[in-house]
């Protein structure tokens, strides 16, 4: 252990076991703050921000990309809980709390001489061994693909969350969004892009206001009154630009020696935005989606050619719109040959395009897109925090029903995987040699801090509980006829133990196995480092605040132009 100054680098340099603690302590800081918010019977956190804006939520991710994490170890069990939420949408908290215990079991090893390299190669081991495990004993086929499967895991995600007062309701219409955008490709595999569902948020009545809409609800009206509010057989054109009367560059100077030329000037800015939109039209557009701004001479011709046109559209919208009806988004009409052109291939199609009133807000439908379906759901709560919370909490349960779909496999929720994988690697460990026993025992140990977080979450007598559930998956591993105990879990409310595949607590198997895999990489990154060398903040050059040498003498160069 050591602390040098100034030796070799103009900074701090740390080494030995003295940074592979401060790693440790970091990480496990980060895994304390989003504990209790585990399970369903987790708490809430409140996070304010500089600016003084408010954010309540129990969802690990959320917590942790809110937080000014500035220690580079934290900061990697940030990025894991945002990894996950990318990839599996759910679990966030897990994979932290997993990734901190599995550092601090490896640090106490570290502490008994044992070599990380040792540390890391066992825990690899683990997580392979375990990975395999879930696949063979642990994971229940849902080919058939069963709606009650589905809902249940929907339910499950959804119980620790501000929404799971009413399960029912919500699972049914998440189930129901998630087939509306379903997609089965040539090769027969089922797809669900959740992204083709959108989600908008209204203040007002209750969250069992919720509606489902189909097709695509975009938070915007025509943009005059004079339109037309319903068109059917749709041709849509997506625009990531303004249509407004064309204004010369700033710096580019007209010296005009006639006045009566200056009119001329002013028709042909408002030609060039004519012809643009002539182009539009005559291509059979009748729904105009644009990004930018679009003036009322602009307006004018589209009220006059019976369009419909739409301003100040969000990007990301018209991405998603672009892709359901198969048009093409475009950043502008010019061609390579530099010549302004807009063809009929350019339009996406839909069966109709209506401004509806929905709740207290106007709204526009875009029903039936040609290429792919879409749905939109209009989020109902008291105020902005309940609305951002069911927001996550919707993404996070909608995220769950496109894994068990696109899978087709589930596990059993409420720690009973964790629990068999704790049993099974532990007797793996006895039956190895080498000193990767002490590793994977750790690692087995470390699984079991879901389980204990749950019933200390609910109150609950943990060690009683861990007690029993190991009882129950030791005999199911080990004795035979006894299998079906390997579905026992706990169940959170009477604080008992019970069979929850019976009880409809399923999850996601891609979600355990890719907590496992995530969790133990990002343990093995933070075990692998030895030394921390932290620069030092680099001194601006004396006599000359605010620039560098030598710059004083620029101004002189507009004369030289």
């Amino acid at each position: 252990m050591s602390t040098l100054r100034n030796l070799t680098v103009s900074g701090e340099r740390t080494s030995g076991d003295t940074v592979r603690t401060q790693n440790v302590m970091a990480a496990a800081a980060i895994a304390n703050i989003v504990k209790s918010s585990l399970g369903p019977v987790g708490l809430d956190k409140m996070l304010v921000d500089d600016v003084g804006d408010v954010t309540v939520t129990n969802d690990g991710a959320t917590i942790l990309k809110l937080l000014e994490v500035e220690h580079p170890a934290a900061k990697i069990l940030v990025e894991l809980a945002d990894l996950q939420d990318q990839e599996v949408g759910d679990g966030t908290t897990s994979v932290v709390i997993i990734a901190a215990e599995l550092l601090k079991n490896a640090d106490e090893l570290v502490k008994q001489k044992i070599h990380p390299t040792t540390i890391i190669s066992g825990y690899r081991l683990a997580c392979k061994e375990a990975c395999r495990y879930i696949q063979e004993h642990l994971t229940i086929s849902t080919d058939d693909l069963v709606k009650e499967s589905i809902i249940n895991a929907a339910k499950t995600s959804m119980s620790s969350k501000l929404i799971g007062r009413d399960p029912e309701f919500w699972s049914e219409m998440i189930y129901d969004a998630a087939q509306a955008v379903k997609t089965t490709d040539a090769k027969g595999a089922t797809k669900c892009p959740i992204k083709a569902i959108n989600l908008l948020k209204a203040h007002g009545k209750s969250s069992k206001e919720t509606i489902l809409v189909p097709g695509y609800a975009l938070n915007c009206t025509v943009a005059s009154q004079a339109m037309l509010k319903r068109i059917v057989g749709a041709k849509i054109a997506c625009l990531d630009f303004s249509l407004q009367k064309t204004k010369m560059h700033l710096g580019v100077h007209v010296i005009v020696d006639d006045p009566e030329k200056l009119d001329a000037i002013r028709q042909r800015e408002s030609d060039i935005t004519k012809e643009r939109i002539k182009k539009i039209l005559d291509a059979g557009a009748n729904v105009i989606l644009a990004t930018g701004g679009i003036d009322d001479l602009c307006l004018k011709y589209f009220v006059e050619a019976g369009a419909m046109a739409v301003r100040r559209c969000k990007k990301q919208d018209l991405r998603r719109i672009a892709k359901a009806t198969g048009a093409q988004l475009l950043v502008t009409l010019a061609n390579l040959d530099g010549e302004e052109t807009f063809e009929a291939a350019m339009l996406g199609q839909a069966e109709e395009v209506v401004q509806e009133r929905v709740s207290d807000d106007e709204l526009l439908l875009i029903k039936g897109p040609k290429v792919r379906s879409a749905a939109s759901m209009i989020l109902r709560g008291a105020n902005d925090n309940q609305c951002d919370e069911m927001e996550r909490s919707v993404h996070d349960a909608l995220c769950v029903v496109k894994r068990v779909i696109e899978s087709k496999s589930v596990v059993v929720g409420g720690g009973a995987v964790e629990s068999a994988l704790s049993i099974y690697l532990e007797n793996l460990a006895t039956s190895l040699s080498s000193r990767e026993q002490l590793a994977i025992a750790e690692f087995a140990n470390s699984l079991l801090v879901i389980p204990k977080t749950l019933a200390v979450n609910a109150a609950k007598d943990s060690v009683d509980l861990v007690a029993k559930l190991r009882a129950y998956h030791n005999t199911s591993q080990l004795q035979a006829g006894h299998s079906h105990l390997k579905w026992i879990g706990l169940d959170l409310v009477n604080g008992v133990v019970r069979d929850n595949k019976a009880c409809g607590v399923l999850e996601p198997a891609i979600c355990k196995v890719k907590c496992l895999k995530f969790a133990t990489e990002a343990a093995i990154t933070i075990l692998r480092i030895d030394d921390l060398i932290k620069l030092d903040a680099e001194e601006p050059p004396q006599g000359h605040p605010g620039g560098h040498p030598g710059m004083g003498g620029m101004g002189g160069m507009g004369g030289m132009m």
